[in-house]
């Protein structure tokens, strides 16, 4: 299972992807869902992904090839693209028929070959956008009544979201929430574990301004993760009814 979170921001885009993979209770890997293509200063763009590796990867391979085809253009290259509406649309397109490939393929195994993505970035001169894109190819967008958006398994981070996320929500309150969130949804679902991966993306920064990785046992991650538990706890000994 998966959990990706995506936060569209005044300041900034804010994004976190946990990295486990399962296939079974006794299959359990780690494979990075957060990607990146950057040109500093130009362009900024991370996918996030969730559902089938198969169709993960072999899109993103795609996507790869065409930035370094010979003959790439603004319609075949998510790098030349003019605009992340473009960039969206190239993914959503890649994406499809690669799912519709594979899924051909194990057709007679009865297997489901299915994957959503995040894609979230800004161009030079242009807006930040953030859009979900679906299995079939097309995209839903981020927009100021929900400024973010999630894959995978969503609902145990859903509510912090909520209730505490606007569009100018700062982007250190913006960390903070998508890391409670995700805390949430490890406490509840075991096929979603650490390490967790978060990026920035400041606005017209056109680049990835913070990329960390969180690891098991991270201090930071774990003393936040104590900290709520508290403040739940008080929170819900103090209500009255």
């Amino acid at each position: 299972m998966t959990y990706c979170v995506g936060l569209k921001l005044n300041a900034g885009l804010v994004l976190l992807s946990d990295t486990r993979t399962n296939a079974g209770l006794d299959n359990i890997a780690c494979y990075r869902k957060m990607f990146f293509f950057e040109e500093p200063g130009e362009r900024a763009i991370v996918v996030m992904t969730a559902g089938s590796l198969s169709v993960t990867q072999t899109t993103l391979a795609r996507l790869s090839e065409a930035i370094h085809d010979e003959m790439a253009d603004e319609t075949t290259s998510i790098m030349k693209a003019q605009t992340m509406l473009q960039v969206a649309t190239i993914i959503g397109d890649t994406l499809s028929r690669t799912r519709r490939e594979i899924a051909e393929q194990c057709r007679d195994l009865r297997q489901q070959a299915s994957a959503t993505m995040i894609v979230a970035g800004q161009r030079q001169g242009g807006d930040m956008r953030m859009f979900l894109i679906y299995p079939e190819g097309n995209f839903i967008e981020a927009t100021e009544d929900t400024p973010f958006l999630q894959i995978g398994e969503h609902k145990y981070g859903k509510p912090i979201l909520d209730r505490v996320v606007t569009p100018a929500t700062s982007l250190a309150d913006a960390q903070k929430a998508v890391l409670l969130s995700m805390d949430s949804t490890l406490r509840s679902n075991l096929s979603v574990g650490m390490p967790l991966d978060l990026a920035i993306i400041q606005k017209d920064a056109c680049a990835v301004t913070t990329r960390r990785r969180i690891l098991e046992g991270d201090a930071d991650f774990a003393r936040m993760s104590a900290a709520w538990s508290a403040a739940l706890r008080d929170s819900f000994v103090n209500i009255r009814i």
